[in-house]
């Protein structure tokens, strides 16, 4: 069954990522809505099925880079219904794809997880789906920085076209990271609370990098609400911002996990 599923999912991303391609030269864009539900549904189905057998949110590398590839797809499942932004399925479902795969390709560590009671859980989930806006707001960013690549250097044909305008596109990346941002303040305040050492040996790298990637973001917030930050700028601070947040997480997580043989 885990592997019918996932075979579900891998196709129906690699349905919608080609569908995204074609919805931006032209194609309607239901198709896309279509194909990647069906993924997102087949790989929830998978997580679910993972997490019962392990009877834990706490999972392995492979585990983590699957629910975090997942959520990631379905906000912008959830999004492209109201917003222009199926535009990044174009890199989201191919990676969603590969994240998949990774679950029962890499090691799940070397203990066993031991369950979390109500007050981590919440902070592992806003975690989660903070991470989520702001992976959104980075594919935003690096298909913001395409768009200017082309018009700076008069190349205006072909795929181009087929995305927003840029105002549109960073307008809906500043919205996206303004989302995440409240959301990973919210993770950072409850870790804060609700975890017993937060600087501990083996939680400090995640912590500080991880306050350091807020940082980095309020930063961005902060510049673009009083000088105007926008084009080139913002897009240099959200890819800082987004590789000190995922050398946080799944930097620490492989060392921890692959290396060490211990869980957070």
């Amino acid at each position: 069954m885990t592997i019918t599923l996932l075979i579900l999912a891998c196709a129906g991303y690699a349905a919608a990522g080609l569908l995204c391609w074609r919805h931006l030269h032209g194609a309607p864009v239901w198709p896309v809505h279509v194909t990647a539900g069906v993924a997102v549904a087949a790989h929830l189905a998978v997580l679910l099925l993972a997490m019962v057998e392990v009877r834990s949110v706490v999972i392995g590398v492979g585990g983590a880079l699957s629910l975090f590839a997942w959520q990631a797809a379905l906000l912008l499942f959830l999004a492209a219904w109201r917003q222009p932004v199926a535009s990044l399925g174009l890199v989201v479902y191919p990676v969603a794809l590969l994240c998949a795969l990774a679950m029962p390709l890499l090691p799940g560590g070397a203990e066993a997880p031991t369950p979390l009671d109500w007050s981590l859980q919440l902070h592992v989930l806003l975690s989660l789906v903070a991470y989520g806006f702001l992976t959104l707001a980075a594919v935003q960013a690096a298909l913001l920085s395409f768009q200017d690549h082309r018009l700076h250097n008069h190349r205006t044909a072909g795929l181009n076209t087929g995305l927003p305008p840029l105002q549109t596109m960073e307008r809906l990346m500043f919205r996206l990271i303004a989302i995440g941002f409240a959301l990973l303040t919210l993770a950072i305040v409850t870790g804060a609370v609700f975890l017993d050492n937060p600087l501990a040996q083996h939680l400090a790298h995640k912590t500080v990098l991880s306050v350091i990637a807020w940082a980095f973001f309020g930063i961005l917030l902060w510049g673009h609400w009083r000088q105007g930050w926008r084009g080139r700028t913002a897009i240099r601070w959200t890819a800082g911002g987004y590789a000190l947040l995922i050398a946080a997480y799944f930097g620490s997580k492989m060392v921890l996990e692959l290396v060490l043989g211990r869980h957070w």
